[in-house]
This record gives C-alpha cells, sequence and structure tokens, in this order.
C-alpha cells in the first residue's frame, strides 16, 4: 500500500543525500531502511531502481565537475557487468538473501566507522585484480540488489588507485551499470515494484542531487558518517534475527 511507504520518504531523501555527496546510488541504505520498515517483498527491485536515479545524477556532476578517470572505470565495468546481470537471474532462498545482504550492510557500517584512508602517492592498477574485483562485485550486485559503490570507493581508496574525488566519480557510473545489469537479469521484478515508487523516486532524486552538488565540491562529510553506519548497522542486524 502506498501509506506504508509515505512515512519512509524523508529516510530516503536523506540517505540519497548522504550517498550522493560520495557519489553512490544509495542502495545499501534504501535496503536497510526497507528492512528496518518489514518490506521485505520488493526490496531488491525498489532499491536498484531508486539507485539508477541517483547514481546517473552523481555520474553527471561529479564528471562535469572533472573527476572522472576512464582508465579506472571500464576495466571494473567490464567484469561487472555480466556477472550482475547473472546475479540478478540467481533465484537465492530468503534466508540466504538476508544474510547475503546483512554482511553487505554490515562491511557498509564497518566501513563508515573506520577512517577515511589517507590519500598518497597513486599507484597503478594491475588489471587482473581489477577484473577479479570487478567481477565479484557485480556478482553481489546482482544478487542482493546493491550497485556495489560500498565495495568499490574503499577499495580504489584503501589500494590508492584513486583520491577521495576520482573514487567518488568512478563509483557513480559503475553503481549505475551494475544496478542496470542486476535489473535487466531480474527484469520480472520490475512488475511488483510499489505503487509509491514515483513518489520514492522524486525523494532520491531530490536528496540524491543535493548531495551530488555537495559531494562533488568542497564537501566535508566526516561527521555524517557515523549516523549512516549506526542506521546501516542495526538493518543488518535485523536481517540477522528476524
Amino acid at each position: 500500500m502506498t501509506s506504508d511507504w509515505l512515512h519512509l520518504l524523508p529516510f530516503l531523501f536523506v540517505v540519497a543525500a548522504l550517498y550522493g555527496a560520495v557519489g553512490h546510488g544509495g542502495a545499501s541504505g534504501y535496503l536497510a531502511v526497507m528492512a528496518l520498515a518489514g518490506l521485505a517483498p520488493v526490496m531488491k527491485p525498489t532499491a536498484l531502481t531508486l539507485n539508477l536515479a541517483v547514481s546517473l545524477i552523481g555520474t553527471v556532476l561529479f564528471s562535469r565537475a572533472g573527476h572522472f578517470a576512464w582508465r579506472l572505470f571500464w576495466p571494473f565495468a567490464l567484469a561487472s557487468i555480466p556477472l550482475a546481470f547473472l546475479g540478478g537471474r540467481l533465484d537465492v532462498p530468503t534466508h540466504v538473501f538476508k544474510l547475503l545482504l546483512a554482511l553487505a550492510l554490515a562491511f557498509a557500517a564497518a566501513r563508515l566507522l573506520l577512517p577515511a584512508p589517507k590519500s598518497g602517492d597513486l599507484r597503478p592498477t594491475p588489471l587482473p585484480l581489477v577484473f577479479l574485483a570487478g567481477a565479484i562485485m557485480g556478482l553481489v550486485s546482482g544478487l542482493i540488489g546493491v550497485g556495489a559503490g560500498i565495495f568499490l570507493t574503499p577499495l580504489l581508496l584503501l589500494m590508492r588507485w584513486a583520491n577521495a574525488k576520482t573514487a567518488a566519480a568512478v563509483s557513480a557510473p559503475f553503481i549505475f551499470v551494475n544496478s542496470a545489469a542486476g535489473l535487466a537479469g531480474h527484469s520480472a521484478s520490475l512488475h511488483h515494484l510499489p505503487t509509491a515508487w514515483p513518489l520514492l523516486a522524486l525523494a532520491v532524486v531530490a536528496g540524491g542531487f543535493l548531495g551530488a552538488r555537495w559531494g562533488s565540491g568542497p564537501a566535508r562529510i566526516a561527521q555524517l558518517r557515523p549516523a549512516l553506519a549506526i542506521v546501516l548497522g542495526i538493518a543488518s542486524l535485523k536481517l540477522v534475527i528476524t
């Protein structure tokens, strides 16, 4: 019912703004909000479609600001897209889906609580490792309904393959193509989107635009990371115990 979703609009707006600021589409945050609200049946397709909208905004704004690096994007995307499509086609048991999602949310929460990697001299990207990482992230993306930016961004930073702005600019289109591939592999689920989807999309587009405008400029989001981590952690715990 539409009324079941209306009270979630402010939370989705805030999640989209926070994730948009770092070039993400917000799927793990939307999944967390939906998990806390007990809306599991439509979580995956709803999160991926909202992810598409916000990650596209991030792609445009971060690229226009001059932060995008094609040399980093294409090998990750090439390896991930077919695996995201495959993951979207796989019909995993509910308890396995919940466990995988809980682990992904816990990872995202832990990563937000850890200090951001300090920038330093950038290293070259070894293609075999990039292809392997891209394939794994693509499969996870399709399986659980995230765009995999929660994995790509920290990888780029920790391996010193990109600075924070470039990592965000590469993550945004990576999230977009993986969300699209995951949906293509699970296209039948689009018939089960909630009737309130247009309102959900409006909320996340507004939040994502504001966040991406801020993040692609001189943003400082260190104070917001712990709050978002707590939400993800609670949702992860809820999925494990229910």
